[in-house]
């Protein structure tokens, strides 16, 4: 007989090889090229949905802040993108809010490898340093999450006062190429599809052997009961802090996949709707599954694409009795449901 500990990682095994298969071979079999980039583009929120599995579902810290990080990657990647499709001149935003000289926090994006450096280290120091500073003092819940929401609504408005800077309001648009290759082509957009499922894929993996880790358990028991865990001599503000920045950089390397997937970043992914519709992705897949994470972005993302179209005054009607069904009736998410009824199935089919 199996050991509950096999099981569950026969369950894991089993749900992240059905995900992969669904995104690897079903969905592009299944659907064209431009359906595949919407794919693609809603995949970007999965690395979000898993860094908040990690952060609210294990750790117990919510965050409505992730669009930031989100938004820091994406702008990097968009702004190597820009240089090199605008190289040697000055991109045109620049230009038209009569910028003479490109800033010096811009010369490292010339270089792809900086650029990815700096998705993957610039959130990971800034969401450390901060969240540790927060946990030190002991500040958890709400006014964490208010305090993430606040910084995400603040940066929103920075990056839109700087026009000169990071394009304003419109952001930053009209690239084409990565190394000379045309982001845009059918067949370059497929290649970038099937890099991001591998990275999805490789995500999720070392996610699960977090969670099943032993630092995963303390984590668990962190959220459950944080007093027993810091007198028995853990830093519990280091733990959640590291899993809180483990968050940002996933985040951030989603904001990176969105900017070549859409061709474009604009300070809307920063903002408070978005950062909230991220929690939302984990909730519906289920904020103590990863693989379900990865199957709620798909979902809301899809529906938000369909019903903004159908019903375009009505979508952020359905989002918010989508989060309060979940609450209500599906606190677990979709993952949640689909365990209780294979127990209900198990049950049945016993002697």
């Amino acid at each position: 007989m199996l050991s509950k500990l096999s099981l569950q990682r026969r369950r894991d095994i089993g749900s992240m090889a059905a995900v992969l298969l669904l995104l690897a071979v079903v969905l592009p079999l299944a659907l064209d090229a431009f359906r595949l980039n919407l794919v693609g583009k809603y995949l970007a929120f999965a690395f979000v949905a898993i860094g908040v599995v990690l952060t609210w579902g294990y750790g117990g810290v919510l965050s409505l802040g992730q669009g930031m990080f989100f938004g820091l990657g994406g702008y990097m990647m968009a702004m190597f993108l820009k240089l090199e499709a605008s190289a040697p001149e000055l991109p045109d935003f620049m230009v038209w809010s009569s910028v003479e000289q490109l800033p010096t926090w811009w010369q490292p994006f010339h270089s792809l490898g900086w650029t990815v450096v700096g998705i993957l280290v610039v959130p990971a120091v800034l969401a450390y340093v901060f969240s540790y500073a927060i946990f030190k003092r002991r500040v958890s819940g709400v006014y964490f999450a208010i305090v993430t929401l606040s910084l995400a609504l603040t940066l929103t408005v920075v990056v839109i006062g700087q026009q000169g800077d990071t394009g304003g309001a419109n952001g930053i648009t009209d690239f084409r190429t990565l190394l000379g290759l045309d982001i845009a082509n059918d067949d370059s957009k497929r290649t970038i599809y099937f890099v991001e499922v591998l990275a999805v894929g490789l995500v999720m993996a070392l996610s699960l052997l977090v969670v099943r880790s032993r630092f995963g358990k303390i984590l668990i028991a962190i959220r459950d009961r944080e007093d027993r865990v810091r007198f028995s001599g853990y830093n519990t503000a280091h733990m959640k802090a590291f899993v809180f920045a483990v968050a940002a950089v996933l985040s951030s390397i989603g904001g990176a996949f969105y900017s070549l997937q859409v061709g474009l970043i604009a300070p809307g992914v920063i903002g408070v709707v978005a950062s909230v519709e991220m929690v939302i992705y984990a909730a519906v897949g289920g904020r103590l599954s990863i693989p379900g994470a990865v199957i709620g972005a798909l979902l809301i993302g899809f529906l938000k694409s369909y019903l903004s179209e159908t019903f375009p005054e009505g979508w952020l009607y359905f989002l918010g009795a989508v989060f309060i069904l979940v609450v209500w009736a599906m606190p677990n998410g979709l993952a949640g449901l689909g365990e209780k009824l294979m127990r209900r199935r198990g049950a049945e089919a016993a002697p």
